[in-house]
């Protein structure tokens, strides 16, 4: 059976392999037989099925309309609400924050049909992701999306490092135009994606604090004009 693996997983998913490989081969030699070397061994087995199911890719089949918003991430909900933002009109914004722990998924899609209107990397620290303050000093990646749908609101989903994630990828270039659920990048490890939008009455959350979710497939939030 073929394991869909995803092409923003190089080089790890070939490097981590080859260690784990030697590591293997190496017990065979230093550690001695019998138990011992076979718990080594299913260890070392565990750590490769972890690394491979990271980088795993699965197919899916996208339904949305035009007025609702599918969740960027696999995860769970960590935090729903207005916060201070002066990107958006207002100095206010309606964000959905998603933990990502190191089972999960770890592919960021769109919310929607979208156009890229620009990618800001931000150098920072490596904070526990589960807090939402670390939305404020981690490392990130801010990807500005223009609906290509009425009300053309911009949105913005942020990449967030945690504690354990060092590398943030993002394939979004400034102009690109994505249909709803496509890939645009993902978070090495454990880490946190959080989803900004103009905060207006129309917007109709439909997830709580604690829901899991599924990028792409989960709809997060409806807003009608």
């Amino acid at each position: 059976m073929k394991i869909p693996i995803t092409k923003y997983g190089t080089p790890q998913v070939v490097v981590f392999p080859l260690i784990v490989a030697f590591l293997m081969v190496l017990a065979g030699f230093i550690v001695p037989s019998g138990l011992a070397l076979v718990t080594t061994e299913a260890v070392l087995l565990i750590v490769l099925g972890w690394v491979l199911a990271f980088f795993r890719d699965p197919q899916r089949k996208i339904l949305c309309d035009e007025f609702t918003l599918v969740s960027p991430a696999d995860g769970l909900v960590s935090d729903v609400g207005v916060v201070d933002d002066v990107r958006f009109e207002g100095g206010k914004a309606f964000r959905v924050g998603i933990f990502l722990n190191i089972f999960n998924v770890h592919i960021n899609r769109v919310p929607c049909g979208v156009r890229i209107g620009g990618v800001e990397y931000k150098k920072g620290k490596f904070k526990n992701a589960m807090d939402p303050e670390s939305a404020k000093v981690n490392e990130s990646n801010s990807v500005t999306m223009i609906r290509l749908d009425e009300p053309f609101d911009k949105l913005i989903v942020r990449q967030i490092s945690g504690a354990i994630a060092r590398r943030i990828v993002c394939g979004a270039k400034d102009g690109d135009e994505l249909a709803a659920g496509e890939r645009f990048g993902m978070i090495k490890f454990g880490s946190r994606t959080e989803l900004y939008m103009p905060n207006r009455e129309e917007i109709k959350c439909l997830v709580n604090i604690g829901d899991k979710v599924k990028a792409g497939l989960t709809k997060i939030v409806r807003c009608e004009l």
